[in-house]
């Protein structure tokens, strides 16, 4: 499918993920309308940095995905779906699971229903590698099982299914996509890499972490969107779930050595419980298969980890983008 001249809805485009995608479209001559969660601030999260040039080429719609009449007004109209969406942290989906099943759950379904009703040509369905758990084999495909480890991992598996039923039971055209650990500038602290260079920025000679054994496949965030891409422009895709990896993992204890290397820093990683996982929800690995992506599109991986964490480490050392982090609270 060509894309250029397309009218394309990105939910959650005021997100990490979602203001990538959006000016990355925009690239593509996509005629992009963002939807944003309404605020009485009036703020459209990580688009309110983006230059007034591009601002004025993308059509900014507020709502709240949980909503299914804004949702079915946001996408009139619309040939092509990105919907990223989503409450997507773990620990905070321990104490606040009931959010998690509206806006993750239901705001797909909201999603889903909207674009049966409107024939919508595409719909890509942001997944998550925690939908897998802890790896029964490596590199994890798309027919690994399963696993709801966490409250968070169980609503995306809910979703997914859920996006499967409307592809087998209405020839919805869905693709599910996979991305394992993106990071990039704009990240949330919550991730583990902003984590850490925030606190080595502040010059803290300890550095507070959860568990240092997990191995995570990272992806640079300029791979996963170049793939949300790729996975649109191809006919392939069509009621495929697929996976975003590098097909490569690393220790966070080993990432965060690297980390300090990189910025050329001294401290010592400090084990703070109140980050860890419950023993039975810590996903104890990750390194998933890119065969798939591969095989039905144009993508490839372009970054390496090294690449991106230095791309990384050069935004977040910019004094305005780093005091937007608070690195003395732990940002569950």
């Amino acid at each position: 499918m060509d894309i250029a001249n397309k009218n394309v809805l990105v939910t959650g485009a005021d997100g990490f993920i979602g203001s990538h995608l959006t000016e990355a479209l925009l690239k593509e001559r996509c005629k992009v309308r963002a939807f944003v969660f309404y605020n009485s601030f009036n703020t459209w999260g990580w688009l309110d940095t983006l230059s007034k040039g591009k601002i004025n080429k993308i059509e900014i719609f507020s709502g709240d995905i949980r909503d299914p009449h804004g949702v079915r007004k946001a996408m009139e109209d619309i040939d092509i779906v990105f919907h990223l969406a989503a409450l997507i942290a773990i620990p905070f989906s321990y104490h606040s699971p009931d959010s998690y099943v509206d806006t993750n759950i239901k705001g797909t379904l909201n999603v889903l229903q909207a674009a049966r009703d409107l024939k919508c040509k595409k719909v890509i369905i942001t997944s998550s590698s925690e939908v897998y758990g802890t790896a029964h084999y490596v590199p994890i495909d798309e027919r690994h099982p399963f696993q709801g480890q966490s409250p968070y991992s169980a609503t995306k598996i809910a979703a997914d299914r859920m996006t499967e039923s409307f592809y087998r039971s209405f020839n919805l055209p869905t693709c599910i996509v996979r991305p394992f650990n993106t990071f990039g500038p704009r990240q949330s602290a919550r991730a583990i890499i902003p984590t850490i260079i925030t606190q080595l920025l502040s010059e803290r000679q300890e550095i507070k972490l959860g568990n240092i054994h997990p191995t995570r496949d990272f992806v640079f965030v300029n791979d996963t969107v170049r793939a949300f891409i790729e996975v649109a422009k191809s006919d392939k895709t069509i009621g495929e779930e697929i996976n975003i990896a590098t097909q490569t993992e690393i220790s966070i204890g080993d990432l965060t050595k690297r980390i300090i290397g990189i910025m050329n820093k001294k401290a010592k990683i400090i084990a703070d419980s109140i980050r860890k996982r419950p023993q039975k929800s810590e996903v104890d690995r990750l390194r998933g298969s890119n065969e798939k992506i591969i095989k039905l599109t144009l993508w490839r991986q372009q970054y390496s980890l090294e690449d991106g964490l230095r791309e990384t480490i050069k935004w977040f050392s910019v004094e305005n983008n780093l005091n937007r982090y608070k690195d003395t609270i732990y940002n569950v």
